[in-house]
């Protein structure tokens, strides 16, 4: 068994702090730049991630963050690559590797994640780069009839072989299956399909020979749908994902970390916070850890404030700092709404 993966679990997983994901691709953030009016530039990227990972007493509450391909590459103003940075700071760099969802053949309007060509040596690459784990998503919508089996297993094979490539370069794995928020579904109807991709992807990690201690599983919060009519309160939420999860995720994952799934950053943290006390009150001892792995739930107050003018920069890492405060508080299972008010 490889220590050294274990330990990088352990630090990423260290009680009380969370995952940054500043992985969008140049497309994503460009598009939200755009939206902002922020220059959609190389350079407007790279200062803006800055911002972001340079941020005073960040790892307080951050433990590893998620970068994109370009942001790997780059360096801060002082010519220290993001990785060497990150690590230097206490945070543990890790890298987005997959390609994408792209149309699943025969399958009209699902998606499978693509990027397994090649994939081994770029995983070299960044290990010397610097890296010490890796991310891929996978995404399953939901409707009447999706997501099909196809889909399904489609995902999670391919989820299965990124992550036994990521230990053969010894990186650590975070295996995202996410099942998407978008529609009418009702919440147990989410918690049925959670279940079946989960036990679909384990089964999957099993038969490539995953070592389920050295990887991080990220998935979504069990919710109703966008556009469902039945509304879900926290405490629903909460018992409907942690059911789920004891159902089919094996006692010997290094970690849980939920992703916001286009969720406000309060109420994110507030379900989240909402698992943890439903624990205590239940005498559950869960075998993993449940912390957060947020994108956009920790990055859109900043990105708003600092709007691409240097001027802003304080106010806007003010701004993440809190977010960062609140989902470390959350993952503690002591979240309050008055913390927004800090």
């Amino acid at each position: 068994m490889d220590d050294t993966l274990i330990a990088v679990a352990r630090a990423m997983l260290a009680p009380g702090k969370g995952l940054l994901a500043i992985d969008e691709s140049t497309g994503t953030c460009n598009a939200r730049f755009a939206s902002l009016s922020i220059a959609q530039t190389e350079s407007s990227r790279r200062s803006y991630r800055e911002l972001l990972v340079s941020t005073a007493g960040l790892s307080e509450y951050i433990s590893a963050v998620i970068l994109y391909d370009e942001t790997a590459h780059q360096h801060l103003r002082g010519d220290q690559g993001f990785l060497t940075f990150l690590a230097q700071a206490g945070m543990v760099p890790g890298i987005k590797v997959d390609l994408g969802a792209k149309p699943l053949a025969g399958h009209a309007g699902e998606r499978v994640t693509e990027g397994l060509d090649g994939l081994r040596e770029r995983l070299v690459a960044y290990r010397v780069l610097g890296a010490r784990f890796a991310k891929w998503r996978a995404v399953f919508s939901i409707s009447a009839s999706w997501p099909t089996r196809a889909c399904i297993e489609a995902n999670a094979h391919a989820l299965a072989r990124y992550a036994a490539l990521c230990q053969e370069a010894g990186l650590l794995p975070i295996v995202e299956p996410e099942v998407l928020v978008a529609g009418a579904h009702t919440l147990e109807r989410c918690e049925d399909i959670m279940q079946a991709v989960l036990l679909s992807v384990f089964e999957q990690l099993d038969r490539q020979g995953v070592r389920l201690e050295e990887m991080i599983l990220k998935p979504a919060m069990v919710l109703p749908g966008s556009e469902a009519t039945a509304p879900a309160s926290p405490a629903d939420v909460a018992a409907a994902t942690l059911t789920g999860l004891r159902r089919a995720v094996p006692a010997a994952v290094a970690g849980v970390a939920f992703l916001f799934g286009g969720q406000p950053g309060p109420l994110a943290c507030t379900r989240l916070s909402a698992m943890h006390s439903l624990a205590r009150m239940e005498g559950l001892c869960l075998p993993w850890p449940l912390t957060f792995s947020f994108g956009r739930a920790l990055q859109q107050p900043a990105m708003q404030i600092w709007a691409g003018a240097e001027a802003n920069a304080q106010a806007a890492q003010h701004a993440l700092l809190l977010r960062a405060r609140c989902s470390a508080a959350a993952a503690r299972g002591e979240y309050v709404a008055g913390m927004e008010a800090a």
